[in-house]
């Protein structure tokens, strides 16, 4: 950076820091035509007032570039404040920026487009990097993709050229808010059948997969479940990033990966992590996501008598979870015949409850199965609960539940060996 980049930035700090109060003291409203220029004339006094030698090593030399410097501090600010407003809004889950000019919001499962939008690539950049600033972050050409965590607990992935061709892409996932069983109930998630099955489920320590596509609620629905662990087990949660809320808890110890640093070094993986946990007196362990070899030691202590496992999966159907895990396993680097990871899965996990999201945005959870065994074919799986569809309603919004098959469970000696009743209508 030389002298006078550097002096400009001086003085553009002073500046922000005085937009920055003026903002403060300003009436709540749109960015107006009017409410800009007055901003803008603030500024200039401001900027008047600075020591003659400040001013005069800026080098604006006429009108017009005083008023252009001055009017590109107005428009970063005001566009951070943009982005700081939509953070903001509690009824905007995601927040996706697909270049300066293309802003959309996800609202109660539905994406809207946004009006307006960052002047260009330069100045949403501008707003990106004091961003990332702040929280000791940067993205560059030989690093275009960075993963953070903002203040307020959302999480945010940045990509930029070379990796993608439209951007800056920015794409912003809200903290999730506090869930309990009953609000999940009443949104139509589950039936309250279902809800006291799998809360009996958690304090019986039956090994659960969560499974299910992108954002259809599967960390939420972790959170929910954790309540009915009882309150003096010890939880350890890991997590590849910190999403996880577990209200209430007396005994949570929280375990995040690191990413390695841009010389490669410093990495902690999940895998390590997972490792650790065992080693510290867990009670119960829960999984934010397995990706990789640390799904073979999850699996390998619910074999050996780990139980009360939570362990995240992205898949399409519970069947596929129990694939990907099988995948996942035989990304350990050892030399694992794949007949034995599926015979290891099939007698460590119990249950794959599996999220959806429908055509009307909704979250819903629509299977409930038991893992019976392995066959020639695969993984032989039983439902317990089905989501069976009733249509949609005249506004659009899907009518149906997941409802109870019939079916037994083969894991019941487990409530009984933990002292957990069995529901009146499960002992028929």
């Amino acid at each position: 950076m030389d002298t006078r980049q550097g002096h400009h930035e001086q003085v553009k700090a002073k500046l922000r820091m005085r937009l920055a109060e003026l903002l403060q003291h300003a009436p709540e409203g749109p960015a107006s035509v009017s409410r800009t220029k007055a901003l803008k004339e603030q500024l200039r006094i401001t900027l008047k007032t600075l020591p003659t030698k400040d001013y005069r090593l800026l080098q604006i030399s006429r009108p017009s570039e005083e008023d252009q410097f001055l009017q590109d501090i107005l428009d970063e600010s005001l566009q951070s404040d943009l982005l700081a407003k939509l953070l903001a809004d509690p009824s905007i889950s995601e927040i996706m920026i697909n270049g300066p000019h293309e802003i959309f919001i996800e609202r109660q499962g539905r994406l809207e487009r946004m009006d307006g939008g960052f002047q260009d690539e330069h100045q949403l950049m501008t707003v990106l990097e004091r961003l990332l600033d702040s929280l000791g972050l940067s993205v560059t050409e030989s690093n275009p993709a960075c993963d953070a965590m903002l203040a307020d607990g959302s999480r945010m992935n940045v990509a930029i050229k070379p990796i993608v061709m439209n951007g800056p892409i920015v794409t912003i996932r809200r903290k999730l808010p506090h869930w309990t069983m009953d609000q999940f109930i009443e949104l139509g998630a589950l039936t309250a059948q279902a809800a006291e099955f799998l809360a009996a489920c958690v304090k019986a320590r039956v090994n659960m997969i969560l499974s299910g596509g992108t954002s259809t609620g599967k960390t939420t629905l972790v959170a929910v479940l954790s309540a009915y662990i009882p309150l003096e087990q010890r939880i350890i949660t890991i997590e590849s990033v910190p999403e996880l809320e577990l209200t209430g808890r007396r005994h949570w110890i929280r375990l995040v990966a690191k990413q390695p640093n841009l010389e490669g070094r410093g990495e902690i993986s999940l895998r390590t992590l997972v490792k650790n946990a065992l080693r510290m007196r867990p009670d119960r362990i829960v999984l934010g996501e397995a990706r990789g070899g640390e799904a073979l030691d999850v699996v390998q202590a619910m074999h050996i008598g780990h139980d009360g496992f939570f362990t995240v999966l992205h898949a399409s159907n519970p069947e596929a979870a129990l694939e990907r895990l099988q995948i996942l396993m035989l990304m350990s680097g050892l030399d694992l015949p794949p007949a034995v990871c599926r015979m290891q899965i099939a007698s460590a996990v119990d249950l794959i409850v599996h999220m959806n999201r429908f055509a009307d945005g909704s979250r819903r959870v629509s299977s409930i199965s038991q893992v019976l065994g392995v066959s020639q074919q695969g993984f032989e799986l039983e439902e317990l609960f089905a989501f069976q569809m009733d249509g949609f309603s005249d506004q659009g919004l899907l009518r149906g539940e997941c409802r109870y098959t019939g079916a037994q469970p083969k894991f019941l000696p487990k409530f009984r060996l933990n002292n957990v009743e069995v529901p009146s209508w499960l002992k028929g």
